[in-house]
């Protein structure tokens, strides 16, 4: 019997489990993240957490699967690039730090690392919303707008790494408006959390209003500006979900992130337009919400560790679940 370690590392807090072959998550724990001492104390974190989640492992510990923001090389487990939201990460060797950490207290252990949407996404096509497909689109909204593509239990990476990044698909009505990345007109400008209040105070909404919690509050309270906006945001996301389920022709498309549980109004205003845009052959397209809320991105980063195992140690790559999804 074996077991690896799925971590989940964001710019605020990182969180890991022990993961058994079937999917079943040990107690989740979790640490703030030092996300602006530099990537060596980051790194000092993530491996510290790991050893205490593996110090009650039922079983040996025979790897680690690693999601973390940003875009990553996953033949080196390198960051190719990543916003300020964590302080130097660009070009830090995450896979390689780690195994030197580790190998005091687990031995010489496999690492795999990937980005965190598509570690989410990993983990929902194999034991949430989307178990059983073949084609998986994720899209997570949330402080920013992410995506990835599953394929045959493999998210799919690119060419630069970078395949299923939604959100900066240029889409309609974020024209003009600043996307995180630099550049104009991105989804993320205008269907991100923070971007939907932008856009309800570019409407001329309350000043006084704090945060996107509260605009969607105030929709929901009858607020016809907070509505708009709230439903202008939510149309831009499924205008762009559109545009990639055209091309790619998923089974599913999941979507997660907090803005996914911000209430009907966002979810029927993004569902109604993704749907408004699609082919006959694609009318009948599942769309459904995320299930394994917040340990998804520890299942998937688990699932990725486990595939590694299959490569090095070649032993099966444990069977997609049925899931817990809805349709």
């Amino acid at each position: 019997m074996s077991a690896v370690v799925g971590v989940d590392l964001g710019g605020t807090k990182t969180a890991a489990a022990v993961v058994d072959p079937e999917g079943r998550v040990g107690p989740v724990r979790t640490v703030p993240t030092p996300a602006h001492a530099g990537p060596e104390a980051i790194l000092d974190a993530v491996a510290e957490l790991v050893r205490t989640v593996a110090v009650d492992a039922p079983a040996a510990v025979r790897a680690v699967g690693v999601g973390t923001a940003g875009v990553v090389d996953v033949t080196t487990g390198t960051i190719v690039s990543a916003t300020d939201a964590i302080t130097g990460w660009t070009g830090t060797a995450v896979a390689a730090g780690l195994r030197r950490r580790l190998t005091a207290t687990l031995g010489e252990v496999p690492v795999f690392v990937e980005n965190d949407v598509d570690a989410h996404a990993a983990g929902e096509a194999w034991l949430g919303a989307g178990a059983g497909r073949d084609i998986v689109l994720m899209v997570a909204v949330g402080t920013g707008v992410g995506g990835a593509v599953v394929l045959d239990g493999r998210p799919l990476r690119g060419a630069h790494h970078v395949a299923g990044e939604i959100g900066h698909v240029p889409t309609p009505g974020a024209e003009g408006l600043r996307c995180t990345c630099g550049r104009t007109g991105h989804l993320e400008a205008l269907g991100a959390g923070p971007a939907l209040h932008r856009h309800y105070l570019a409407l001329g909404g309350d000043p006084a209003s704090p945060d996107t919690r509260d605009v969607v509050a105030r929709a929901g309270g009858g607020d016809e500006l907070a509505a708009r906006a709230v439903r202008e945001s939510a149309a831009a996301v499924g205008r762009a979900a559109a545009a990639v389920v055209t091309v790619l022709d998923p089974a599913v498309v999941v979507v997660g992130g907090g803005m996914a549980g911000a209430g009907p109004m966002w979810w029927t205003a993004m569902e109604e337009s993704l749907r408004a845009e699609l082919i006959a052959p694609l009318a009948d397209l599942p769309v459904v919400p995320a299930a394994l809320g917040g340990s998804a991105a520890v299942v998937g980063a688990a699932r990725g560790a486990w595939q590694l195992l299959a490569v090095t140690e070649q032993q099966p790559v444990p069977a997609a679940g049925r899931g817990r999804g809805r349709e």
